[in-house]
């Protein structure tokens, strides 16, 4: 694990950005639907479907509280969306004896302009009104698993260790939320069965690679020590017992940055840049660009993309330097990369 890879700067500026919607505040997450219309969550609770520059909302979500850095997060669509229509959703509910809120999926199907058929399939608790580390990315693998991220909920030293609660986790469910009867913690006494791995901090990327099927994530770390992890069933993450940052006091955290009972990252930013949004990159349009990996920067508002070369990374580049706070990364279905800009909008990177 070669975490010292320096990172060079590209030609691919901000001018290489062509605008498919504009004036949007903070759009989280977005699905591109088989039909031709494309998916965006704003972060402030509002469900957009953009089609040929027009702009709806829709309507038929639960209540969403919009609190700190959760509120409406991640939209994926199912595998086989073209028959069976199911689009998933990541939010922060409020549903529940405490105030405050913590993050649910659901799913539901597009009719017209709204959400019908409208099922939770996982409501993390207790609620909290503390606003960070809500996670909240989705993905599929091929074996049409549903994994999910919580992050830590601002309880690093009760969460994240402890498989009886929620938060710090990745999840695995089936694609209607029922319980894989082989999710590695199934039958013990008291743990939360949904959880696939544990020990995460906050995973606000998640992508299934496309040579090995397995699901990768990276996650926030504090003051440096953001992770890149290849996600295994049952295994411990670290956090916080172990990690390459520290408090955001200066402070330590621990003194240690590995153990033999912990996975260790792929690879690690230090200093943090505060990741959000990974996608690979398999399309040709783009020369020497598959086979990468992307990566948004929220803290330096660029678009990071990272080499692999057997597994690990050998080469960093940085791209569109300042364009503004990358919240989301995606390969759309016509080969183009996609990028959601917070205070910006959604845009289309233009080959050089």
């Amino acid at each position: 694990m070669d975490t010292q890879v320096p990172i060079r700067a590209s030609e691919l500026e901000a001018s290489m950005l062509e605008p498919v919607a504009e004036g949007l505040t903070q759009p989280w997450s977005m699905a591109f639907l088989p039909e031709g219309g494309l998916l965006v969550t704003e972060k402030s609770g509002e469900l957009l479907l953009i089609e040929g520059g027009n702009r709806r909302v829709i309507g038929g979500l639960p209540d969403i509280v919009s609190i700190g850095q959760g509120g409406l997060m991640d939209v994926v669509l199912h595998p086989g969306y073209e028959e069976n229509g199911w689009i998933y959703i990541s939010y922060v509910s409020p549903t529940g004896d405490q105030p405050g809120g913590n993050t649910a999926v659901l799913r539901g199907r597009l009719e017209e302009e709204s959400l019908v058929d409208v099922e939770v399939l996982y409501k993390a608790g207790p609620n909290t009104e503390v606003g960070r580390h809500f996670g909240s990315r989705l993905a599929f693998d091929r074996g049409g698993y549903l994994f999910f991220s919580i992050g830590d909920r601002g309880a690093r030293d009760e969460n994240p260790q402890d498989i009886t609660k929620d938060g710090g986790k990745v999840y695995r469910l089936h694609d209607d939320g029922r319980v894989p009867e082989n999710n590695p913690f199934v039958g013990q006494a008291g743990s939360k069965e949904a959880i696939y791995s544990y020990g995460h901090r906050n995973p606000q990327g998640m992508a299934l690679h496309p040579d090995t099927g397995k699901i990768w994530i990276h996650e926030h770390g504090p003051k440096g020590g953001d992770e890149i992890n290849v996600i295994e069933a049952g295994k411990n993450y670290g956090w916080p017992l172990v990690t390459f940052g520290v408090n955001y006091s200066g402070t330590p955290i621990t003194n240690k940055t590995a153990s033999p009972h912990m996975e260790d990252p792929l690879f690690h930013w230090t200093p943090s840049i505060a990741p959000s949004g990974m996608a690979f990159v398999t399309s040709d349009r783009y020369p020497d660009w598959e086979g990468s990996l992307l990566v948004g920067s929220l803290k330096f508002a660029y678009l990071e993309r990272l080499v692999l070369l057997d597994g690990e990374v050998v080469e960093r580049e940085k791209l569109l330097d300042g364009a503004g706070r990358m919240r989301d990364v995606m390969q759309g279905p016509d080969g183009y990369i996609y990028v959601s800009i917070e205070g910006r909008g959604i845009f289309r990177i233009l080959p050089m």
